[in-house]
């Protein structure tokens, strides 16, 4: 994971300190005292947000970088949240402990890893919770904007669908975006968004 270390060195937050655009698009979902975790949250932005917005938070990332960022980022915001190391591919998330999962552009995981973040992210959810989740499709890869290199860890409606069979899926959208997150992810972007409910 030194390569996240990489990207997070620096002053820079490298994805920006904005949340994600989506994720603010669903404010009217949240609701204060919601316990909420945010996977792979990097430097915080969207774990930021979401405690901003009267949620209790618990932010993982594997980047000791990021984590620090993260914390140092809530600090300079006046909130409380949750921050913790985790090795996902390692880490307990937990039986029905959350309101909300936040997984934004978590791509990092190829096909046998993201099929158990997501079966562990279906399990940490409580009864009636909601994932939230953003990520590119195949498509990203002629934009080049951001997003990993590997075609096999985008997602597609198809995929999506498949995955979550098991849960009602509140909102799917697949679409063609400019969003400005920091050097990370800047320009035209090819998208795709779920809301689903346990």
């Amino acid at each position: 994971m030194n390569v996240w270390n990489e990207r997070y060195a620096g002053e820079e937050y490298h994805f920006g300190t904005e949340p994600n655009a989506f994720l603010a698009a669903q404010r009217d979902r949240l609701r204060p005292g919601m316990h909420c975790l945010a996977v792979a949250d990097g430097e915080g932005r969207n774990g930021v947000w979401l405690a901003e917005q009267g949620l209790q938070v618990l932010s993982v990332d594997s980047s000791p970088v990021a984590i620090a960022k993260a914390r140092a980022l809530a600090a300079q915001r006046g909130i409380t949240m949750d921050v913790e190391l985790a090795d996902l591919t390692q880490w307990d998330f937990g039986c029905e402990k959350y309101d909300v999962v936040v997984a934004i552009f978590i791509q990092f995981a190829p096909p046998g890893l993201r099929e158990q973040l997501f079966s562990r992210i279906k399990s940490c959810l409580k009864s009636g919770g909601l994932l939230m989740l953003q990520g590119y499709t195949p498509r990203q890869l002629e934009y080049r904007t951001g997003g990993p290199s590997q075609v096999e860890n985008l997602y597609t409606e198809v995929m999506l669908r498949e995955a979550f069979s098991d849960m009602e899926i509140v909102h799917l959208a697949v679409h063609d975006s400019i969003i400005h997150e920091g050097a990370g992810h800047d320009g035209m972007s090819a998208l795709i968004d779920m809301v689903a409910r346990k």
